[in-house]
């Protein structure tokens, strides 16, 4: 039987991030094709050493390299170098123009693969777009999840980083339609970038009369939980190279509010479908889609968000697209 040809992700970087979900996410579907392995740090995965590393590279195996950051390319054009032979994929994660030290390393793989059509289009050099999957067996709906220290039964949550890109400040203020509905909490999840926005978010939680309805906690390995646990989930952001936490949502069976034109919020969510979608900024328009969704005067849409998720979003999904790329 013949040998098949090895595939290694290469990881480096200490924080979890959605960049790490979503390698974790589709590891387990390339072993029908692949010898798969994981290089580096700070991801869960079949680990290769250095020095096994070294012999497959200089070997006359098949080998295929996905990187997923410039320090990762870095390395392995090091090893390119001096003269491993391998096929090398990039995946661009962020959605803003790229600098020239990171087009030149673009450039310089086999293959380049882009998440959304905007991200596509800003790259400036030939790729190929692959969305993101979801681990629809870990983020799933499941009932009675409640969360600790939070009194209130019914759960607004806000998951990812906290900084300003991310539509914090335009949350809280629409989040001033809590004071009327006492029985529901919005908990963010998420590192704080700086201290003194999060006192600023404080501060408006208090001028609103709701910081005894509003949660911060640090980023958290359990997310899965707050999706459960949790009725509305809200994305207020600007910007976004993909949104893995509106797919995490949706597929949880959340009631998603989200930007539109961000990321890819309008391909995932067609609004009054399976989800709401409004103008980056728009605080009133969110507390009118929050208002409606807490007193069900909008149809609640977990439901059809999880269909949409299983249909076209999956991980194994997002897995035969990428072993596609690899095998072309």
């Amino acid at each position: 039987m013949p040998l098949k040809p090895i595939l290694i992700h290469t990881h480096f970087h200490k924080r979890r991030t959605g960049v790490t979900r979503s390698i974790e996410n589709v590891l387990p579907f390339f072993d029908t094709k692949f010898e798969t392995y994981l290089f580096g740090y700070g991801a869960k995965g079949k680990h290769i050493s250095i020095k096994n590393l070294k012999n497959l590279l200089f070997s006359d195996r098949e080998v295929v390299v996905h990187c997923h950051r410039n320090n990762e390319i870095i390395r392995m054009l090091f090893f390119r170098f001096l003269g491993a032979k391998f096929k090398l994929i990039a995946t661009r994660h962020a959605e803003t123009i790229p600098s020239g030290l990171t087009l030149k390393l673009l450039k310089k793989s086999d293959k380049v693969i882009t998440l959304i059509k905007s991200m596509s289009e800003k790259i400036g050099i030939e790729n190929t777009i692959v969305g993101h999957g979801v681990n629809v067996t870990l983020f799933k709906p499941k009932e009675n999840v409640q969360l600790k220290n939070i009194s209130q039964e019914n759960i607004i949550l806000c998951a990812g980083r906290v900084r300003k890109a991310k539509g914090h400040l335009n949350l809280l203020n629409a989040a001033k339609v809590l004071r009327d509905h006492q029985n529901w909490a919005l908990v963010i999840v998420g590192k704080v970038d700086k201290p003194h926005f999060l006192a600023e978010l404080k501060v408006i939680a208090k001028n609103n009369a709701i910081e005894n309805q509003v949660f911060f906690i640090d980023e958290t390995l359990d997310i899965t939980s707050f999706y459960q646990a949790s009725k509305i989930a809200v994305v207020p952001s600007y910007s976004e190279g993909f949104s893995l936490v509106t797919a995490e949502a949706m597929s949880s069976g959340c009631v998603v509010i989200a930007t539109k034109n961000v990321g890819v919020h309008s391909s995932l969510i067609t609004h009054g479908e399976n989800g709401y979608l409004f103008e980056a900024g728009n605080s009133n328009a969110l507390a009118r889609l929050l208002e409606n969704s807490m007193c069900k005067k909008a149809p609640p849409l977990g439901t059809q968000a999880r269909k949409e998720i299983l249909k076209n979003w999956s991980a194994k999904k997002e897995a035969e697209s990428l072993m596609d790329v690899y095998l072309t």
